[in-house]
């Protein structure tokens, strides 16, 4: 009798432990917020890496005409990705004449312009790259709040607002100063518990900081390196921790999230990068374009050891990882798969630059869009570059695409009458293909 009631305390013991251990989990999960089956609410979509929801059957084969659910103008310019929340598609926009900066909303089923909301109008930098906008951040979205960043005023000013286009608080988040690179800004906010944070690298002073998600408030503030720089930050689960991790300022960084404490760097890629961290089991991934290439993979469990480092240019796209490969696209339009491990070079196919935008992967297949509108779809696999189809849509592209709900929604632009006209696409099979 003993023995069958010791059998049960330690069953019960060990049932505590696991209840415990997914308690843990779950905590640690909590902090990141959950996007909604068929959705895709900020930058990199839906598990933060560019990888899409699994068992959905985007179109394949597209065109101006083909598998085209519907197609609706966008007022002004911006590189903005657009998101998707429920029946609604948010994006930013600027228009360069008057002035002014924009946040944009679409009805999901039809393409039907639901209404617009400017934020804000002069005080826009002065000069940037003419491949940039003044609209090129991508907006987050939880729990019913639209999260927005926009330069302005010498400054990356932050706005929530609801669906229906209403602010809820607007504060200038931290200076966003350029003198020697003038190129604008181009970081997206990440969500993190109940704070919304934001990337400012710059000369003028650069600053990694957590606003509260309800009034704007500073939550912390954590300085960086005062050189230019454009990467996004990301909050990745990873060596069984919650990181925030960005590229750029010649490292890759990880920062606790709760409080912005650094919790290792490593010397890894170049000053600037526009690209956001990837990561699978206890290793990071990311890359930069200058002033020198390199891309590399890094430890993540605090050492900030360097498992392996190429010298290949990935300056704006960000990378992806799918079992045990890395696959990326260089500035010279080399699309390439990388052993995740080891770095291993497994193969390379010359496509077509120049290339931003960064790739999407559904299921086994990536998606990848040039500037000139051409996008290709190529398996995700190590045994070699394995083209699915190349399609053709507008003549300038340079946000990402959006892939949800067995749609893809495609920001592009033409030359119309020599006027720069941008095209909101919503692609959906409509005979099977």
């Amino acid at each position: 009798m003993r023995q069958i009631e010791r059998r049960v305390f330690r069953a019960a013991v060990g049932l505590v432990a696991v209840v415990g251990l997914l308690a843990v989990a779950e905590t640690v999960s909590a902090q990141v917020p959950k996007a909604a089956t068929g959705d895709w609410p900020w930058w990199r979509g839906p598990n933060f890496n560019g990888v899409a929801e699994s068992g959905q059957k985007p179109p394949i084969h597209w065109s101006d005409k083909k598998n085209v659910a519907w197609k609706a103008v966008v007022p002004g310019r911006g590189h903005s990705t657009p998101i998707v929340v429920g029946q609604r598609v948010f994006l930013q926009t600027a228009d360069d004449k008057a002035r002014s900066q924009s946040v944009l909303c679409y009805d999901r089923a039809t393409g039907k312009p639901l209404w617009q909301k400017e934020l804000h109008r002069g005080n826009l930098q002065k000069r940037i790259n003419p491949k940039n906008t003044y609209a090129t951040s991508t907006i987050a979205c939880d729990r019913g709040r639209l999260f927005v960043l926009f330069s302005n005023n010498a400054a990356v000013q932050a706005t929530a607002m609801d669906l229906d286009g209403k602010v809820i608080w607007k504060t200038t988040a931290a200076p966003f100063i350029e003198k020697k690179f003038p190129n604008g800004y181009a970081a997206s906010p990440v969500l993190y518990g109940n704070t919304v944070i934001v990337a400012s690298d710059c000369e003028g002073g650069g600053t990694l900081l957590a606003l509260d998600r309800d009034t704007g408030k500073r939550v912390w503030a954590t300085s960086r390196v005062g050189k230019t720089n454009y990467a996004s930050p990301v909050v990745g689960h990873v060596a069984g921790r919650d990181q925030l991790l960005i590229g750029g300022l010649d490292m890759v960084a990880s920062y606790d999230p709760k409080n912005g404490k650094l919790l290792w760097d490593a010397p890894a890629i170049a000053m600037q990068t526009s690209g956001t961290p990837v990561w699978e089991g206890n290793l990071v991934f990311a890359a930069g374009g200058y002033p020198s290439g390199s891309t590399a993979g890094i430890q993540a469990d605090g050492s900030g050891k360097i498992a392996w480092k190429n010298n290949h240019r990935i300056h704006e796209q960000s990378l992806l990882v799918h079992d045990g490969h890395v696959y990326g696209i260089n500035d010279t339009g080399i699309a390439l798969c990388w052993e995740a491990r080891t770095g291993r070079e497994v193969w390379k196919h010359r496509l077509k630059p120049p290339i931003s935008a960064s790739p999407t992967l559904v299921g086994e297949t990536i998606y990848l869009t040039n500037e000139l509108g051409t996008t290709w779809l190529y398996r995700a696999t190590p045994k070699g570059f394995e083209e699915i189809a190349v399609n053709q849509l507008g003549t300038i592209a340079f946000a990402s695409a959006t892939i949800c709900g067995g749609q893809i929604f495609l920001r592009v632009a033409d030359m119309v009458d020599e006027k720069r006209v941008e095209t909101l696409y919503c692609l959906q099979r409509d005979s099977g293909r």
